[in-house]
């Protein structure tokens, strides 16, 4: 296999021995045009700047990959693990973006957290997110929103606990929760690939928020 970079052409068995050999940077900008590259571990390699164009990624292993910046249009990301990895500024096609995103684009949605009681112990909060909410994911499974409602405060079995109960983010111990009122995070960022930016941080199944 040899695959061209601006700093040369790299040659190996296979992607995988390139990395091996080369270093995980060594695709920083590489030419990967329509390549091959199903199941393939690509796990933390930089590709800042590569072009994928209609690259085959399907089941590629993508965690913690930095794809800045990237020529991903028309690449196909059916089933690629991409937990962790950046794409901020990549190129996508609206087909590839539809592929990494996990929520629908209309309607309400019910989430799950994990905040805390006063003395530690794990809460699971039950929000409904509205349909005018602000809401995305970056290509994991943790999701974002800028508005939410509580609909009930749980411990980690689902019995619901008494309805003066407050429940406290981990993040930010100000930021509290209570059955009934609706929390609203003013400075939501709106970039969809910055996963640990502001806002409030939900799961769209109870057992990802117990087990987070």
């Amino acid at each position: 296999m040899k695959i061209t970079t601006p700093n040369g052409i790299l040659e190996g068995d296979s992607i995988e021995a390139i990395l091996k050999k080369y270093g995980t940077a060594c695709l920083l900008g590489a030419y990967l045009r329509y390549a091959y590259l199903r199941y393939a571990d690509l796990r933390y390699a930089d590709l800042r700047g590569a072009d994928l164009f209609r690259a085959d990624l399907r089941g590629a292993n993508l965690r913690g990959a930095c794809l800045c910046d990237a020529n991903l249009y028309g690449a196909c990301l059916l089933g690629a693990d991409l937990r962790g990895a950046d794409l901020r500024g990549a190129n996508l096609s609206e087909l590839t973006v539809a592929q990494t995103s996990i929520l629908p684009d209309e309607g309400d949605i019910i989430g799950w957290k994990k905040a805390l009681a006063l003395d530690g112990a794990p809460i699971i909060v039950k929000l409904l997110i509205p349909s005018d909410a602000k809401r995305s994911n970056s290509t994991g499974r943790k999701c974002r929103a800028n508005k939410a409602r509580i609909l009930d405060l749980q411990d980690r079995q689902g019995n619901s606990l008494p309805p003066d109960t407050t429940a406290y983010s981990s993040f930010d111990p100000d930021f509290t929760y209570k059955k009934g009122e609706t929390v609203h995070v003013e400075d939501f960022d709106t970039n969809r690939w910055n996963e640990c930016a502001p806002g409030i941080h939900f799961f769209i199944t109870r057992i990802e928020a117990v087990k987070y």
